[in-house]
């Protein structure tokens, strides 16, 4: 490693630093989602420092024994093209080894991911544009997510990931600026949603629903909650219903990314993931 730059743990203003970073790069990070991704695992955010300045970034989130997460890898502009990003991301790499590791990554840096090891699973395709109506669904009620016994809440959510992540759960549906929804059918979860405001458009993340009409009324009860005109949820294009759904709202592609892992394809309820959580923590 040269001489003027260094890798360290984050501190937790360097972690609200490196989502300001995001904001900067056009990804409409979360105005609280900094909270959420520090409480989940506090030594996964590194930053690298070139003459004692902050520059570049990393995110090595683990989650249980066996997976990992990958994202905030954000060198800033007047550091590119020195070699300080491969050295961020081998420290971050390191940290993860022994691991099956997932990011999203734009589509440009696919060869390079390619390179590390890591493989295309599918494509996540952000949608935006106006709110839908709040309406229900026959048979569904929707609840305050923070209402539900956490237990319940867990076992929903795990699975559509790898591994349980508990802490960044909690986090997730309490912080401020957002509202969580959870859809009762037969009194057993049949949908959960979280939508949070970010630096322009809300988003909805994760967006889990056992049919497409359990998603709409999870969308559009959350849209008016947070009294939101605009809402960008971001689609797995594996879940053709969802973006039957989303095009049906009148909702067009605004930004893509590339979900790869160096590991097999984690098993989850893929006909029930209608969006994606978040492209820094998975």
């Amino acid at each position: 490693m040269a001489a003027d730059f260094e890798v360290s743990v984050a501190s937790a203003l360097d972690v609200l630093r490196m989502a300001d970073w995001a904001g900067d790069e056009g990804w409409n990070p979360g105005n609280t989602d900094a909270l959420a991704f520090l409480a989940t695992d506090p030594g996964g955010f590194l930053i690298g420092r070139v003459k004692g300045e902050p520059q570049l970034c990393i995110s090595v989130v683990t989650y249980g024994a066996s997976f990992g997460f990958l994202g905030f890898y954000i060198a800033r502009p007047a550091v590119r093209g020195q070699g300080y990003g491969i050295q961020i991301w081998d420290a971050g790499m390191k940290r993860l080894a022994g691991r099956n590791v997932g990011l999203d990554g734009v589509p440009a840096q696919q060869a390079n991911y390619k390179k590390s090891g890591f493989r295309l699973s599918w494509n996540n395709i952000r949608y935006e544009g106006p709110a839908p109506q709040a309406r229900p669904s026959a048979g569904v009620t929707l609840l305050d997510a923070r209402s539900v016994p956490f237990d319940k809440l867990a076992a929903y959510d795990r699975r559509f990931f790898p591994e349980p992540r508990d802490s960044f759960l909690a986090a997730w549906i309490t912080l401020p600026e957002r509202a969580a929804l959870v859809a009762l059918r037969d009194g057993a979860i049949a949908g959960f949603a979280v939508m949070r405001a970010c630096r322009s458009t809300s988003r909805i993340g994760p967006l889990y629903a056992a049919s497409p009409d359990i998603a709409l009324a999870l969308a559009g009860d959350l849209a008016d909650r947070m009294k939101a005109a605009s809402i960008a949820i971001d689609v797995p294009d594996f879940n053709k219903p969802s973006v039957k759904l989303v095009e049906g709202m009148g909702l067009k592609p605004s930004f893509e990314t590339a979900r790869m892992y160096t590991g097999p394809d984690p098993a989850f309820d893929r006909a029930g993931l209608f969006g994606v959580t978040s492209f820094e923590l998975g």
